[in-house]
C-alpha cells in the first residue's frame, strides 16, 4: 500500500499493512495502541443522546482514549467498549453505563496520525552523527544534552517551536530555564540543556503527559544516565 492509498480513516488492517511497509516490521492492533495511536469509531446519530451529537445529525467519529477502554483492546477483547469519549464539540463525555459497544472491524486510525508515527519511527531509527568536539565542550556536555539530542527526544511533545528555541539557544522556560548557563560562555553553538529540567518544564508548562516523557528517557541511550535523576525528581514532586 503506497502513501497515496492510505485512506483518511484507515482500518486496523490498512494501518498495520501501511506501517509494515514503512518500517519493515509487523504491526498489530496492540502495537498501534502501544505507540499511542488514537482509535476512532463512527457513531451514527442517535436521538436518545442529542447532547452527544449536537448539530452532527449524520453522526461523527468518536475517539477512544480512556485507559480502561484501550486496555481492553490491548488485552485482546473481541469487541470495542467505549465508556468515555469526546462529543462532537470535543468535550470529554462519560457515556451511559455500560457504554457503547462496536465491532473490532469498525475501528479507524487517521492518516495524519499514522504518517506522524511513521516519521517519528524513521527519525529514531537513524544513526546519530558522531561529532568530534573540543575537550572543553565535551566536559560541558556532561552537564546536559545537545540541540540534536533534545530534538530527537522531545520534539513535537508540546505546543512550542522547540527547534527554533534551541537554535536561538534560549532557556525555553524563561531566563536560563533548562539551558546550562555555563555552556554558552563562548558560543551559542556549544549550548546544552538539562533533560530533566526540560522534561519537567514540558510537563508543567505545556502539559506533556509524564508517561510520554518517561518513554523518552527509556527509549534513548543518551538519556539513560539521566534516568535516575528523572525518577527522583518525579518522586519528590509526587508524580
Amino acid at each position: 500500500m503506497s502513501l497515496t492509498e492510505l485512506p483518511f480513516r484507515a482500518t486496523t488492517e490498512q494501518a498495520c499493512a501501511w506501517l509494515e511497509q514503512q518500517t519493515g516490521a509487523p504491526w498489530t492492533l496492540a502495537r498501534l495502541i502501544e505507540n499511542e495511536l488514537l482509535p476512532y469509531v463512527w457513531l451514527d446519530y442517535d436521538a436518545n443522546y442529542p447532547e452527544l451529537f449536537g448539530d452532527a445529525n449524520g453522526g461523527y467519529a468518536a475517539p477512544i482514549f480512556f485507559h480502561g477502554d484501550t486496555q481492553r483492546l490491548l488485552d485482546g477483547a473481541s469487541d470495542v467498549l467505549i465508556t468515555i469519549t469526546k462529543d462532537v464539540y470535543r468535550i470529554v463525555t462519560t457515556l451511559p453505563a455500560p457504554g457503547f459497544t462496536r465491532q473490532l472491524h469498525e475501528l479507524r486510525f487517521t492518516k495524519k496520525d499514522l504518517e506522524r508515527l511513521a516519521a517519528k519511527l524513521k527519525r529514531e531509527a537513524e544513526p546519530e552523527p558522531v561529532k568530534v568536539e573540543a575537550v572543553e565542550a565535551a566536559k560541558e556536555s556532561q552537564a546536559g544534552i545537545c540541540r540534536e539530542q533534545v530534538l530527537i527526544a522531545f520534539a513535537g511533545m508540546g505546543k512550542i517551536d522547540l527547534e527554533k528555541s534551541l537554535t536561538d539557544a534560549i532557556g525555553i522556560f524563561g531566563d536560563d530555564g533548562a539551558r546550562v548557563k555555563a555552556s554558552v560562555k563562548k558560543s551559542k553553538k556549544n549550548a546544552v540543556w538539562n533533560p530533566v529540567t526540560l522534561a519537567l518544564g514540558l510537563n508543567e508548562v505545556y502539559r506533556v503527559p509524564v508517561s510520554r516523557l518517561k518513554k523518552a528517557f527509556q527509549a534513548h541511550e543518551f538519556l539513560h544516565e539521566w534516568a535516575d535523576q528523572w525518577e527522583q525528581s518525579l518522586a519528590l514532586l509526587g508524580k
